[in-house]
């Protein structure tokens, strides 16, 4: 038994699993470090005819690192009337909802953790169980603003989370997969009319890419849509209790998803890794696919930090509205549009 244990632990596929769950897990911290220096840090900061942080590093590049090492020198606390267990068990719950999101995103042909056949279901399903650890940490608080923020986030998550799966319904038509690496093979070999090759599904789908992008801004809780962590209301929100440690987990979950929804948006709509009249299958596309995805990425992260600087918060009844009177009725249009296209072309 010892020997067919040892044989496993040291089996080709347990070393690339383990492999690729360690690269999963550096991804998390690394992707919120490039996210909150690149925009949080300083684009936000020229948009507002400022430097930003430039003391730590070089041009404030450490300023983040300096950030997580103050957090983690931090005394963990929490009230005394809290759920303790629910309450150190929320940000894990959502931090592990973010780590999940990232084991079925391709960067290159061979460059992906699993290629599930059901790669955007799983990752819809993954992505909403954020809000049961928002909710988790809102009521295991004991504070009565943290437990508004909370169900406030559940409420709002409910809402944006049928548009932007809705969004994605017209893709899949498209693709006729559900696997993300498909989906990008797709786009990859797509022609329109006998126009163009490797065509990214925004050209048919730009109904969809903005709905879902919208979706995602009110996933993420940012502003216009940062009802449940709204300051001048709720102090901050579901995490308003947490400090340290904990509360860092929250911080490096929100730019983690962040980064997270602008892949998929960009597997989905702009083609992924893949570029325009070249062969999906080629082995280069290993080196040079994983930048062509972060270019596509930092793009649509522009667009989820630029709306957060610009507009101001929504009220509630405003934000409901948004989601069940427009986006959701858009995205069933567009699902109708799409599949009238396929059928008759």
């Amino acid at each position: 038994m010892i020997a067919d244990l040892s044989f496993w632990i040291f089996s080709d596929y347990a070393v690339s699993t383990a492999i690729k769950l360690a690269v999963v897990m550096l991804i998390i911290p690394l992707t919120s470090l490039i996210l909150v220096y690149v925009f949080l840090f300083k684009m936000m900061a020229f948009m507002q005819s400022r430097l930003g942080p430039m003391e730590a590093g070089p041009h404030g590049s450490l300023q983040l690192i300096a950030e997580a090492l103050k957090f983690l020198q931090k005394e963990d606390i929490h009230p005394d009337n809290a759920d303790k267990h629910v309450f150190a068990l929320a940000p894990i719950i959502v931090l592990m909802s973010t780590f999940l999101l990232y084991v079925v995103l391709p960067v290159g042909p061979d460059l992906v953790v699993e290629d599930l056949d059901t790669g955007i279901f799983y990752a819809m399903a993954v992505s909403s169980l954020s809000a049961l650890g928002v909710l988790m940490a809102g009521w295991a608080s004991a504070n009565k603003y943290a437990l508004l923020g909370g169900l406030r986030a559940a409420g709002q998550l409910i809402a944006y989370e049928l548009p932007l799966v809705l969004a994605v319904v017209g893709v899949v038509i498209q693709a006729e997969t559900l696997s993300l690496q498909g989906i990008v093979h797709a786009q990859a070999n797509w022609e329109i009319f006998g126009i163009g090759s490797g065509m990214p599904f925004i050209v048919t789908q730009g109904i969809g890419f903005a709905i879902f992008m919208v979706a995602a801004q009110a996933e993420l809780t940012q502003t216009p849509f940062d009802m449940p962590v709204a300051e001048t209301e709720l102090v901050g929100g579901f995490h308003i209790e947490y400090t340290g440690f904990r509360f860092l987990l929250f911080f490096m979950a929100e730019f983690g998803t962040a980064f997270a929804f602008a892949s998929i948006a960009s597997v989905l709509f702009l083609g992924g890794w893949s570029l325009p009249f070249v062969d999906p299958t080629a082995n280069w596309l290993n080196i040079v696919g994983p930048g062509v995805m972060l270019a596509k990425i930092l793009f649509l992260s522009m667009i989820i930090f630029w709306v957060r600087f610009t507009y101001p918060r929504l009220r509630e009844d405003q934000l409901q509205k948004f989601a069940w009177k427009l986006l959701i009725p858009a995205a069933l249009a567009n699902i109708v549009f799409t599949g009238v296209f396929k059928v008759a072309f």
